[in-house]
C-alpha cells in the first residue's frame, strides 16, 4: 500500500475566522468552500477546515472542540474503502463509521488508530490519485 496522507482536516469553531487567517494571513487560495468547510490545495494533499461540530457529526463521535481533526488515506475505488477500514480494524482500529456515501458525494468511513486519531478513508471521484500517490481537486 502507497504510504501517503491525502487530507489534513482541521476541526475549527468559526469558518469566517479561519478562512480570514488562512487567505488573508498567507495568502492561500481555497479550490472549494461551502459553509462548512474550506479546502486548499497543498504541495501533494489538501488541508480542509471544517466546523467542528460538522466534522464530529461526520466521523459520528460527540461534540468536538474547535483543534480537533482527522486524517485522511485517499483510495483509488469506491470499492477499495470498506475492505481497507476491515483491515485496519483488524490491527487495533476501532470502527468509527463503516462505509458510506455522504451527501456531498463519494463514498468515506472513519476508523480510529490505537491512540483514537481518527482516520478517514475516503474515494472522491472529484480527486485523483497520481502513480506517485497525490492528489489534486479536479483535474
Amino acid at each position: 500500500m502507497q504510504q501517503q496522507i491525502s487530507v489534513i482536516t482541521l476541526g475549527i469553531a468559526d469558518l469566517a475566522r479561519s478562512r480570514r487567517f488562512y487567505v488573508e494571513g498567507f495568502g492561500w487560495k481555497p479550490v472549494f468552500e461551502n459553509p462548512e468547510i474550506v479546502f486548499y490545495q497543498m504541495n501533494g494533499l489538501m488541508l480542509g477546515t471544517w466546523l467542528g461540530k460538522a466534522l464530529a457529526e461526520d466521523m459520528q463521535r460527540e461534540a468536538m472542540r474547535s483543534g480537533g481533526f482527522a486524517l485522511a488515506h485517499n483510495v483509488p475505488s469506491r470499492e477499495a474503502v470498506q475492505p481497507l477500514l476491515d483491515r485496519l480494524a483488524q490491527f487495533g482500529g476501532k470502527m468509527l463509521r463503516p462505509g458510506d456515501a455522504p451527501p456531498h458525494g463519494g463514498f468515506r468511513g472513519y476508523i480510529a488508530d490505537p491512540d483514537d486519531h481518527a482516520w478517514e478513508i475516503a474515494w472522491n471521484p472529484a480527486w485523483p490519485i497520481s502513480p506517485e500517490g497525490y492528489v489534486s481537486w479536479g483535474t
